[in-house]
């Protein structure tokens, strides 16, 4: 018999930590090689950690709600055989009698040696080690702990919110309390559930993606200041181009040619054409991206929102963005995207034709300072010029809608970016290829 560490696996250059929010094993059962132990999430995505091994679920060392870093040994499965790496020191979240390391008995230690100052046991809301920690580090009371509105899962506080909370106070945004008063440090209770007054109404509480969104979309309001541009393109060789080729670019790619990867080939040349539309904005800073990544606006079946990132979108084809797009569009809708599918986007695009509409005024998606709203493509009569006059015609058309951060881009920018996309629309070549 050998013992093997199932451990956080990466999962995205910026994604260090996960929240454990299922066990699909329990202790004792059987489990076959790449079979899913586990469901996690991270601020955007929740996915599946499988296993590596096939063997026997021994121990769990964190619990539902409990928050993980990436490398962090979760659980011990005992293979047969000795072909598993045998477990050396495992830091568990309970006491163990096992032998562990220096420096993992110093890194518990560290929140046991805080705890002196402040006892958490006085709250009945869930707080990670690492929050507990942190407030424990940065002298923020229990009081101040339970005030502060948690982003994550029911509510919970993360590490971003006690960390942006701390620096608000910092800054005098929040007043600090240094010593909770007698009604603090009794038992918190849950707050009051709304009730319906006829009896009619059903009440049901945000799931977990939706609260995210939610803040995400008030922080972005709050942050940037949104102006928005409008213009009026004619697509009409795009749509004839498509309903001409489509059939045979599905048989020979494999892939349905819908509109979008069009539009977004039209998105990342305008970007590169006015890269000052392709950046970022860290407080007093502008981070100027070198690369383009378009991130790509898509409708769960649940009806949340998530938006997957095509990388380097300027070096693809049109083959390549078809894909590209599918591929994520496919992937969001059966709940099969991984963390790094979400991260790194520069710039973000939205079609809110899908449903119909004509135009729309589109949030930023933080950290990026514009994002483009495709309209629904409707046949309208529109003025012809030809040299022999005007006369009047049915045409393709349809609404760019360009929501961008004006604390960093003027009109002139956003003006001119949107209208850079719709030159390269209307001027679609016809007879191209692929």
């Amino acid at each position: 018999m050998a013992k093997f560490e199932l451990k956080l696996p990466k999962m995205g250059e910026s994604v260090a930590e996960a929240t454990i929010t299922n066990w699909l094993k329990n202790v004792g059962e059987s489990i076959a090689a790449d079979e899913a132990v586990l469901e996690i999430a991270t601020d955007k995505v929740d996915s599946e950690v499988p296993s590596e091994v096939s063997g026997t679920l021994v121990e769990i060392l964190f619990q539902v709600n409990d928050v993980v870093k990436v490398g962090q040994t979760i659980a011990i499965i005992e293979t047969e055989g000795g072909s598993a790496p045998a477990v050396e020191a495992v830091a568990t979240p309970v006491a163990a009698k096992e032998e562990v390391s220096e420096e993992i008995i110093k890194e518990v230690s560290k929140p046991i040696e805080a705890a002196k100052d402040v006892d958490f046991s006085h709250s009945d809301k869930f707080f990670s080690p690492l929050v507990k920690n942190i407030a424990k580090e940065e002298g923020v009371s229990i009081a101040e702990l339970e005030s502060i509105s948690g982003s994550g899962k029911e509510g919970r506080v993360t590490k971003e919110d006690i960390l942006k909370y701390i620096e608000n106070r910092k800054s005098g945004a929040v007043a600090p309390t240094s010593k909770p008063s007698t009604q603090d440090s009794k038992p918190a209770t849950q707050a009051a559930q709304p009730v319906s007054v006829n009896g009619g109404d059903e009440i049901v509480e945000m799931d977990r993606m939706r609260k995210l969104i939610s803040g995400y979309m008030v922080a972005s309001v709050q942050t940037s200041a949104h102006v928005q541009s409008f213009i009026e393109v004619d697509v009409t060789n795009i749509v004839k181009w498509r309903d001409k080729v489509k059939t045979a670019f599905e048989k020979r790619e494999g892939e349905k040619l819908t509109f979008t990867p069009i539009f977004m080939e039209a998105v990342a040349k305008a970007l590169k054409d006015f890269p000052g539309m392709n950046i970022s904005v860290d407080g007093d800073f502008i981070i100027k991206r070198k690369n383009i990544n378009l991130g790509m606006a898509a409708a769960l079946p649940n009806g949340n929102l998530i938006v997957p990132v095509i990388k380097n979108a300027d070096q693809l084809n049109l083959v390549g963005m078809a894909k590209a797009v599918n591929d994520l569009g496919n992937r969001a809708k059966a709940g099969k995207l991984k963390p790094d599918d979400t991260q790194g986007g520069t710039y973000t695009v939205t079609n809110v034709g899908t449903f119909g509409s004509v135009f729309g005024t589109p949030i930023i998606n933080q950290p990026q300072v514009g994002i483009l709203a495709l309209g629904a493509i409707r046949k309208v009569p529109a003025v012809i010029e030809t040299p022999e006059g005007d006369f009047i015609g049915i045409r393709q058309k349809m609404f760019l809608s360009h929501s961008y951060d004006h604390r960093v881009v003027d009109g002139a920018l956003g003006g001119s970016f949107v209208k850079r996309v719709a030159e390269y629309l209307e001027a679609f070549d016809a007879n191209r290829e692929y």
